[in-house]
């Protein structure tokens, strides 16, 4: 899809499409994160970031819209908006 030198915001979002699917690869269907893939992505990917979520399996099944029990790669960016959505409002506070 690229060609030459990818840019900052380009090789972060290889980097957000990476991670996905080498966690997705670890168990059941390779395009899909099960509940034990996605635990293992948020402890080890996101530590900072989703400290204060009381529950993964419920943050999970909120993800989950069509109710598999796993997130297809539209439902983990769902996930990735929040968070940028988040951190932006953060950035944007401490600016004022």
């Amino acid at each position: 899809m690229a060609t030459g030198k990818l840019t900052e915001l380009e090789t972060a979002i290889e980097k957000i499409v990476t991670v996905f699917f080498t966690y997705a690869a670890k168990e059941g269907k390779k395009g899909t994160l099960t509940a034990g893939e996605f635990k293992e992505l948020v402890q080890l990917q996101l530590p900072n970031l989703m400290k204060d979520v009381p529950s993964l399996e419920e943050k999970m099944s909120e993800l989950d819209v069509n109710n598999d029990e796993e997130l297809k790669f539209g439902e983990y960016w769902r996930l990735i908006g929040e968070l940028a959505k988040a951190m932006r409002r953060e950035k944007a506070g401490k600016k004022k």
